[in-house]
């Protein structure tokens, strides 16, 4: 391919990629910014192996029906609710494959000084990225406990494979040799296990987000690697916006990255015998429908509960049957629901809620004061008073929405049972909290008949 073509067409792959991502920034150009991204990459992809010459024509449109097909499959059969694991896929296969250029760039010119450096970057941060996003996939698809996991001594155990990564990370540079190459990419495969199996569940949209930002630095030192200018560039446009999610993410936590990788905090390990125990103010459907239909303003919390019972849609009709009786209805969105950033905007955009009735928690919290019920939909430590109140918790300074400032306050939950952080929530004992205890998606539905019979 002509020089000039190929420069061009990289630079045009470039400019959807950032303008691609300037449009995510907002609900109304997304799903463009989405499209306008992912032209960008299939640009990029065709103009890389048609100059590579690794692969004729005929191969490319192959993998890209082949690809395009599992793609499509994948974005049809996967629900909202295992995004977070999809999301920790892709970061493993990113992380991966970027080990995987190193390795293939290692073995054809192992002499090569000027990229030493960034074989040994891209082969550590993505063999860790890769092994770290499938522990972290497997904890949110159920297949190991979500709570913290970890064996006595594990710290030194790391601490002493961090040390002699950091030997063999300066070896690799200086005097090359296939063991320590290979030494290296095994204990970082390792490390990349046993740093994720100890974080718990609390901390699963921050480590979800820094694989993502890893998985980006691990491609952008692919790039230097094989001398691609448009995977440096969209390497590090993922590194970075990965970098800031994650800087959002731990301040919306009241947590620091630090204290994340160091793990042994969620879950539902622990003393849990106080949990379940206090007495409740149960309410029926029908309590709960006529608070509502005569409320001047409802705020709704909704939280993982919500996605998993899949009641995004219910929840849209009962905000219908509200609004008919003018009642003001608004959403409060933390920052952590959900278990990914932006997963509940996502969910809820699904069931075509306007936008302009989401709310950030800067935005909405000195409200609930002047709100009649506060409607919490499955969520449970973003609404936990105990962050402002106690602070011997674990979670004391977390940023939460301050729900029981409301006149009222309704909670669906299936029962008592802690969140993410594994600890007891003060809010469902107030005077002024109703528990409904059902499937969030029930629950709602039975809500909608009621509120339309009252």
């Amino acid at each position: 391919m002509n020089q000039t073509l190929e420069s061009f067409l990289y630079l045009v792959a470039a400019v959807a990629f950032i303008v691609g991502l300037k449009r995510l920034t907002s609900p109304a150009t997304a799903r463009n910014g989405n499209r306008l991204a992912a032209l960008g990459m299939l640009l990029a992809v065709i103009t890389t192996l048609l100059d590579s010459g690794v692969v004729s024509l005929t191969g490319i449109i192959a993998g890209i029906i082949v690809g395009s097909a599992i793609g499509v499959v994948a974005a049809k059969q996967i629900a909202m609710t295992d995004m977070p694991q999809l999301v920790a896929a892709f970061n493993g296969f990113g992380g991966g494959a970027s080990a995987f250029v190193a390795a293939t760039e290692f073995i054809r010119h192992p002499d090569a000084i000027d990229t030493r450096i960034s074989i040994a970057l891209s082969v550590l941060i993505g063999s860790i990225t890769m092994t770290g996003s499938f522990v972290a996939f497997a904890k949110l698809q159920g297949l190991v406990s979500g709570n913290p996991i970890s064996f006595k001594g594990q710290k030194w155990f790391d601490s002493l494979i961090a040390l002699a990564i950091l030997v063999l990370g300066v070896l690799l540079v200086t005097s090359p040799t296939s063991l320590v190459f290979w030494v290296l990419t095994l204990l970082s495969l390792v490390i990349g296990v046993t740093r994720i199996l100890p974080i718990g569940g609390a901390d699963m949209p921050v480590v979800i987000a820094f694989l993502n930002a890893a998985s980006g630095l691990a491609a952008a030192a692919a790039g230097f690697v094989i001398g691609s200018n448009v995977l440096i560039i969209s390497g590090a446009l993922v590194g970075a916006s990965g970098l800031i999610l994650t800087s959002i993410m731990v301040k919306a936590m009241n947590r620091t990255l630090i204290g994340v990788l160091a793990g042994g905090f969620g879950g539902t390990s622990g003393p849990q015998a106080e949990i379940g125990q206090k007495p409740v103010k149960r309410a029926t459907s029908d309590d709960v429908a006529i608070t509502l239909a005569y409320a001047r303003s409802v705020i709704v919390v909704p939280g993982y509960g919500l996605a998993v019972a899949q009641a995004q849609h219910v929840m849209k009709d009962l905000v219908n049957a509200l609004q008919e009786r003018n009642v003001e209805v608004r959403f409060a969105i933390h920052p952590v629901a959900g278990r990914m950033p932006g997963h509940m905007n996502v969910l809820l955009a699904e069931a075509d809620v306007p936008y302009d009735q989401l709310y950030d928690l800067e935005t909405i919290n000195r409200d609930f004061g002047r709100t009649d019920v506060a409607l919490v939909v499955g969520a449970n430590d973003v609404v936990n008073p105990a962050a402002r109140t106690d602070a011997n918790s674990p979670i004391y300074g977390m940023p939460i929405l301050d729900v029981d400032a409301a006149t009222t306050c309704v909670v669906i939950k299936r029962s008592l049972s802690p969140g993410f952080a594994g600890i007891d929530n003060p809010l469902f004992y107030l005077d002024g909290t109703l528990m409904l205890f059902d499937d969030a998606r029930k629950a709602l539905s039975d809500l909608v008949t009621a509120v339309n019979n009252v």
